[in-house]
């Protein structure tokens, strides 16, 4: 038989396999992370490889650089995986991997190194959307999370309000016209001189500030549940090139704190009108500026308020990591879902 006949008759029967072990990839930007996930929510290991030390000196993630360090990386990183799991190569039922988003070189690592493992133990490989992952980094942090529900998910690449209406079926409610809120998080951070990754530097910072300036959202926006950060990234980068220019000195704290008080109060009071209109008591954050902390307070705040159940994944599964992709996959397996050819290729953008 041909590789493509033993692997998709293994992945029918994965459907009414009792214990289903996914070995997860995940190599979209710069954290090269192996997970083995049982069942999409028992995580037996998963291991990061972060490289923001290496690209801090640069100011933000060099592609190149990335790709680089993801080829010294994954070998080694796919044995301790094994190994913190107390498997080996023969209890793997699937290979996962996330195909995009992300950068084109990074992902294609990750993505060449599943299909030759998949390849060689004869195993189906599924092919997982990042951005899809990140929503069920939940269901390994909450155990009794079940869709449907409502999905605020923000990231560098991604802002949008999601029905999670099953766990292979969503629908768009809302996103960004323009910037991501974690693309105008880092913008916000160099332009004040922060370091990367500057998302978890301003919320350091705002912490210590006072709210003072009152940056203005889109008018434009406020029926829908859409978003635009563009306007409030350029007020920003304006108020400290004035002031740079004027010779006067502005308080990071103050601009750290302002912008963040602007733009979780947008975020978080959408998505919570979108909960209220569509029924739904449960309200998931997802993605890598979902560990900030202003956020989840003001979610936290609202949701209480609102009679809503507020869950949010633990800051170890916020940002990149193959647990979330291997938690995908499981799902996808049991739909009979994502079984890809050897002919898969990365693609840095995916529709949502």
């Amino acid at each position: 038989m041909s590789y493509t006949e033993i692997v998709k008759e293994k992945f029918e029967k994965l459907k009414d396999k009792k214990d289903v072990i996914v070995l997860a990839i995940e190599s979209s930007c710069d954290e090269t992370s192996i997970a083995v996930v049982k069942n999409g929510r028992e995580v037996l290991s998963n291991i990061i490889a972060s490289q923001i030390e290496i690209h801090r000196r640069f100011g933000g993630v060099v592609p190149e650089v990335a790709s680089r360090n993801h080829i010294l990386a994954i070998s080694n990183v796919y044995n301790e995986a094994l190994l913190q799991a107390g498997i080996s190569d023969k209890d793997i039922d699937a290979v996962a991997i996330t195909y995009g988003a992300g950068l084109m070189g990074a992902l294609l690592v990750g993505v060449n190194f599943a299909k030759g493992l998949a390849y060689s133990l004869k195993l189906p490989l599924i092919a997982v959307s990042h951005v899809h992952g990140h929503i069920s980094a939940n269901y390994i942090s909450h155990q009794e999370l079940k869709p449907p529900f409502i999905c605020l998910m923000v990231s560098g690449g991604h802002t949008a309000i999601l029905k999670v209406e099953d766990y292979n079926r969503l629908t768009m409610l809302g996103t960004t016209v323009d910037d991501a809120v974690g693309e105008a998080f880092d913008k916000v951070a160099r332009v004040i001189g922060l370091p990367y990754p500057g998302g978890p530097e301003i919320d350091r910072l705002a912490k210590k500030g006072e709210f003072v300036y009152d940056f203005t959202v889109s008018k434009s926006l406020k029926n829908t549940y859409n978003f635009s950060f563009s306007g409030i990234k350029t007020e920003v980068v304006n108020l400290v090139h004035n002031a740079m220019q004027r010779g006067e000195e502005i308080s990071k704290e103050d601009l750290a704190c302002s912008f963040q008080e602007c733009v979780t109060k947008e975020l978080a009071e959408k998505v919570v009108k979108a909960s209220l209109n569509s029924g739904l008591k449960d309200l998931v954050v997802a993605g890598g500026v979902g560990a900030n902390s202003r956020l989840k307070e003001r979610l936290g705040e609202l949701c209480k308020q609102n009679g809503l159940n507020f869950y949010s994944p633990s800051l170890k599964y916020c940002t990149d990591n193959a647990a979330m992709i291997g938690s995908m996959a499981y799902y996808m397996i049991c739909d009979g879902l994502g079984l890809a050819p050897l002919s898969l290729t990365a693609k840095p953008n995916v529709q949502l």
